[in-house]
């Protein structure tokens, strides 16, 4: 039974992990992690999923958008959906559309506080159909010290701002901008990797459980 149990086990760990993503970004926070993925790019319309719901009910929607979509043509994988929303004041703050959006958006997280919700959603194939096997939202709060007009200018001319949400990336020059964070930091990049981890761990012991019982529907 234990030797069943471990060969049970083996066949989860060696079942490979999709990111569901092209963030560069967060493809860095995985191998950083060492925990080595295939990218595929979900199709644009996930990232619309569920933009009029509540903040951390959208990333949710739109993590588990991106991860059905690639899990329906990658059976036999564990494929990783994540999405992360920039929070002022009740509104979501996207990529910016323009330059100038860009310097908008700076302009009102200057001197205040914003949260930052990152979803992230673990899915496999099952009977033929996409399923969630773990998921979760984490949050991180951010404070901005006061910025000049100077600054937000020459910050938006670095190109740097375009593809984030938000306006900025913690990873980069925006972290001069930053006088405090609450939460985990590579949340606010895009991806809180503990918690990937953890999710990843948690589906490959119901994979494992499941096929122990008998239940072949999830790790074909």
């Amino acid at each position: 039974m234990m030797e069943n149990s471990r060969r049970t086990r083996a066949r989860a760990d060696e079942r490979p992990v999709i990111l569901a993503s092209s963030s560069p970004r967060r493809r860095w926070l995985l191998e950083r992690a060492g925990l080595p993925v295939r990218i595929i790019t979900p199709p644009p319309e996930a990232e619309e999923v569920g933009a009029k719901a509540a903040p951390t009910q959208r990333a949710l929607l739109a993590a588990r958008a991106k991860a059905f979509a690639v899990a329906s043509k990658q059976s036999g994988a564990l494929v990783l959906g994540a999405d992360t929303v920039v929070v002022l004041d009740g509104e979501v703050l996207g990529k910016p559309e323009s330059e100038a959006d860009a310097r908008r958006m700076l302009g009102r997280l200057s001197g205040r506080c914003h949260e930052v919700h990152t979803a992230v959603v673990v899915a496999a194939v099952a009977k033929g159909h996409p399923t969630v096997l773990a998921e979760a939202v984490v949050s991180s709060a951010v404070a901005f010290r006061a910025l000049t007009a100077q600054e937000i200018e020459e910050y938006v001319r670095t190109g740097e701002p375009m593809d984030k949400a938000g306006g900025y990336g913690i990873q980069g020059g925006g972290c001069e901008f930053v006088a405090s964070i609450e939460g985990p930091w590579d949340n606010v990049v895009g991806l809180p990797v503990d918690t990937v981890l953890a999710l990843l761990a948690s589906a490959k012991e119901k994979l494992a459980a499941k096929e122990a019982d008998g239940d072949t529907a999830l790790v074909q």
